[in-house]
């Protein structure tokens, strides 16, 4: 169950962001219903493409008219079991993707729901991208066994969703970074444009960073996540096959995928 609310009362989103949304939805699902990974990658490499790109047009359209896209929320239950796992999946999902996130009812290794801070573009792709990795990952954790006798099914679980959420997280960034690094350099040599872009960029992040704060002032940073089992580097793996395409680039925005920024309420 997911519930979205604008911090003012801003108009609907526009018929071509959800026209945009909805072809990266349709490549998506084609990747789910794919008969091989190698169609699968044909298909998510297309789509978080486009998500990336989208994003990045957003953002520059925004910048001459803020009405359409504004900073909200967007609250996601989580259900078990792993609950803790999935919370962590969409908070790093929404850290790469430029958003902030908030665990409610973080206790005794259960989180009731997230709450994820952005701007309405970014949301959306939030939203949209994690539930694709959800089905993913709920589809091979179903199927894992621990590989030494004695040890527990559901640490080994826990831990090996840790390590594809981290996995995941650290993909996602390069990939944003890559359709930032496409929009500067894609500016035609126009060295004014190509900063303004940035500076774009930039300044959305400053923005949903203040918002943030005030919406949300008596947060402390959510503890680093121990886990017992010993599924993390088969669940990175997993994390690594996940389909979502693109090539490597060098460098990172917001640290390291092991634990990005994220913040834990009651």
């Amino acid at each position: 169950m997911t519930t979205g609310t604008p911090l003012s009362s801003a108009a609907s989103p526009r018929a071509d962001r959800l026209d945009r949304l909805d072809r990266v939805r349709k490549l998506l699902a084609k990747a789910e219903r794919a008969g091989t990974p190698e169609e699968a990658e044909i298909y998510n490499a297309k789509a978080v493409e486009l998500m990336a790109r989208h994003g990045i047009d957003e953002a520059l359209l925004a910048a001459d008219d803020p009405r359409r896209d504004e900073i909200g929320m967007l609250r996601i239950a989580m259900e078990d079991p792993y609950s803790a796992g999935k919370a962590r999946l969409l908070g790093w999902t929404a850290a790469a993707l430029r958003c902030r996130w908030v665990m409610h009812g973080a206790a005794g290794g259960k989180v009731a729901a997230v709450t994820v801070f952005g701007f309405g573009s970014d949301r959306e792709r939030v939203e949209l991208l994690y539930t694709s990795l959800l089905l993913q990952a709920t589809g091979q954790l179903v199927r894992l066994r621990p590989p030494w006798t004695g040890e527990s099914v559901a640490a080994y679980r826990r831990s090996w969703l840790q390590g594809f959420a981290a996995q995941v997280h650290q993909r996602l960034l390069e990939a944003e970074e890559r359709a930032a690094a496409e929009a500067t350099t894609g500016a035609g040599g126009d060295r004014a444009r190509a900063a303004g872009t940035a500076l774009v960029l930039v300044d959305r992040g400053a923005q949903v960073d203040r918002a943030y704060a005030e919406a949300f002032p008596q947060l402390s940073r959510a503890r680093r996540p121990s886990l017992s089992g010993s599924g993390f580097a088969e669940g990175a793996e997993a994390g690594r096959r996940a389909d979502l395409g693109g090539r490597r680039i060098g460098g990172t925005r917001g640290g390291s995928g092991a634990e990005p920024r994220g913040l834990g309420a009651g």
